[in-house]
């Protein structure tokens, strides 16, 4: 019997791609990786355009009752865990594969498109960005500089920043938020490597018919309402003429 990872794209139910429709359709049972991002659809679409019931899965389930849940499924027929965006990029579930394979069960993985290469949107080319990082939600005695180390690293490299989202809470970090973040930490470590002077791409619901990209000073982007989620944000580092041309024209949108 097979466990199918299976990337269902960034936007609808219409994102996944043949061969993982087809794969997810076959399956005894779905389960839903509900915790790392957020379709612009809902449960019940995804359940009428497989034919199926699916199976929220959090976090908690993944990691420590898979055993319980996922893997019996995979044993007994061909299971499917349905993850946004693509199993394998933004977020890795490396352990689950490895889980499964341990108790004998064989794994497929089927890609998709994720922001990882969707932030290509913005018109930044890809082999010219660095480390990618993420902003957690900041909480009492918890801001860690590394987003803000991350972007000095990266140097003349585009640092894309991935923005913290708590689905089960209905949180979803903001672009305003992140771009706050960093001022925050700029403030305390005054190294001059991000102010409101700063040239930053806005993103959000990349992938979709709605999805909103802008560019400009900090200051003026962290202002800006870029509506529902999910954000990102984008610190440029050198830019080609052609980066310069596209960037200059949205921020004039």
């Amino acid at each position: 019997m097979t466990l199918y990872l299976i990337g269902l794209g960034l936007s609808d139910v219409y994102d996944v791609t043949v061969k993982g429709m087809n794969a997810a359709r076959s399956c005894d049972k779905l389960f839903l990786e509900t915790y790392t991002s957020k379709l612009q659809t809902s449960i019940e679409d995804l359940e009428k355009f497989y034919g199926k019931p699916i199976v929220p899965a959090t976090r908690d389930l993944v990691e420590n009752r898979a055993e319980e849940t996922i893997l019996p499924a995979a044993k007994e027929g061909n299971a499917a865990f349905l993850v946004i965006g693509d199993p394998l990029a933004a977020t890795t579930h490396i352990d689950l594969m490895l889980r499964a394979q341990k108790a004998g069960i064989k794994v497929e993985i089927i890609h998709n498109a994720s922001i990882m290469n969707a932030v290509a949107s913005t018109g930044l080319q890809l082999y010219k960005f660095g480390k990618t990082t993420s902003i957690p939600f900041p909480e009492k005695s918890f801001e860690p500089e590394t987003p803000y180390n991350v972007i000095k690293e990266n140097g003349d490299n585009h640092t894309l920043l991935l923005l913290d989202l708590r689905p089960g809470e209905n949180r979803f970090m903001s672009v305003g938020d992140a771009i706050r973040y960093l001022l925050r930490i700029e403030l305390k470590k005054n190294g001059k490597i991000f102010t409101e002077k700063t040239f930053v791409v806005g993103c959000a619901r990349i992938g979709s018919n709605t999805q909103k990209i802008t560019a400009g000073e900090a200051g003026k982007i962290m202002k800006l309402d870029f509506g529902p989620p999910v954000h990102c944000l984008i610190v440029p580092g050198k830019l080609h003429f052609l980066e310069e041309e596209f960037l200059n024209r949205i921020s004039k949108n």
